[in-house]
């Protein structure tokens, strides 16, 4: 058994039996390849390389050969590897992936010329109509030349991807692996969310006491990133809405900030919903808040007494914005015991969809459980890591 089949699949089974063609010129960023195509195979897919003769002067086909237990496609021969792999064949890629991807071969693609194995395969994969992604590197000067630019916006036209570099330090450098993947399971993945608008509000809100001092809920906000990122992957156009916590999101997301709940309001009454086929309240919002004293409370008081007054309550506003929208909530309880009885109760009171219920033991924790329960009181009971119940909470919305 080859290293590679060692790995394939061992993070998930979204690439499972895709076949994808990793093509690499000569931008120092070749020396990331190895890692990309690792990558790809640990989420199931095979990896076929091919290389310009110049990024075998960046790293060695070897490799390569290493990575993937595929060896390289330097220069064609009879075989006709191009046409074998991306010709209209009936066990052709499913994805032509550039990356890195030079100024160079970016201009001959768009001028339909063919001199390296990498150009071959990219103009007999247009062709087939085979999906390309293409990841441009190169130094920023060269990134922004007007007929650069003009070739990549050719490229775009007949529906190439690209995924955009990183700009830093005069340099458009590659993203991260992670963002190079997450696409491309988002193109040839399952795309079951393709064409659906989702809106995901997480986080937790934070209410001002006074003007340094403030409470709030704890959330790490895990369980929204995931699910953010679980409908990305799956083709959705999806906005995140996050509030006060500290778990990083993912710069390709689409997200906007809130503090506290009135800003949350103003974000709810100033958008149209009525674009979103599903919306997911995952946020830990505040219940009860103070009226914010102007200024310092002084901390010489012996006694601090502070009144809350009920907080408006976000799941009315949605249903009311959004009237046709799959509305899924969330509902925290101390125990499983009580748990049921409070989501019926969630879906009763609001006309909303789904709710997805945990208890606090579950908090702040990758690995979690939770209990999923549709408007005909239907409940389900999932464990697995958040991504994985963020999967399974949209399969679950799929199956209707």
């Amino acid at each position: 058994m080859h290293p590679a089949d060692e790995i394939r699949g061992e993070k998930s089974k979204k690439l499972q039996d895709k076949k994808i063609v990793l093509g690499v010129t000569g931008s120092i960023a070749a020396v990331e390849t190895v890692k990309l195509a690792r990558e790809l195979i640990r989420h199931g897919s095979r990896v076929y390389p091919v290389m310009t003769p110049a990024a075998t002067r960046i790293i060695h086909p070897d490799a390569l050969w290493f990575a993937t237990g595929v060896e390289p496609i330097i220069s064609l021969t009879g075989e006709t590897q191009h046409v074998e792999m991306c010709g209209r064949v009936s066990d052709k890629a499913d994805l032509f992936l550039i990356s890195p991807c030079t100024a160079n071969t970016i201009s001959k693609i768009s001028y339909g010329i063919d001199d390296t194995a990498v150009t071959t395969f990219a103009s007999t994969a247009i062709g087939s109509k085979i999906p390309i992604i293409i990841v441009p590197a190169m130094h920023l000067s060269m990134y922004n030349h007007k007929f650069v630019q003009e070739n990549i916006e050719k490229c775009k036209k007949i529906g190439i991807n690209f995924i955009d570099p990183k700009i830093e330090r005069n340099k458009a450098k590659l993203p991260s692996i992670k963002e190079i993947v997450t696409n491309v399971i988002r193109l040839i993945g399952v795309s079951d969310l393709k064409n659906k608008n989702v809106l995901i509000i997480g986080g937790s809100s934070i209410e001002p006491i006074d003007d340094v001092r403030a409470i709030s809920n704890q959330s790490s906000g895990k369980t929204a990133i995931s699910l953010a990122m679980s409908s990305f992957l799956r083709g959705a156009k999806v906005e995140l809405w996050y509030g006060c916590s500290s778990e990083p999101v993912p710069e390709f997301l689409n997200y906007s900030r809130f503090s506290t709940l009135d800003e949350l309001i103003e974000l709810l009454e100033t958008t149209s919903l009525t674009k979103f086929n599903i919306i997911v309240l995952c946020a830990a919002l505040a219940d009860y808040k103070p009226d914010k004293i102007n200024g310092k409370i002084s901390s010489k008081r012996e006694k601090l007494i502070i009144e809350l007054k009920p907080t408006k309550k976000i799941m009315t506003i949605l249903r009311k914005l959004a009237p046709k929208a799959t509305i899924v909530g969330f509902k925290l309880e101390e125990s499983s015991e009580s748990l049921k009885k409070s989501m019926e109760e969630l879906i009763d009171r609001y006309s909303i969809d789904f709710v997805v219920g945990n208890i606090i033991s579950a908090l702040n924790k990758d690995e979690t459980e939770i209990w999923l329960m549709d408007k005909k009181y239907k409940t389900l009971n999932k464990k697995g890591s958040k991504l994985e119940i963020a999967d399974q909470i949209f399969d679950t919305i799929l199956k209707g």
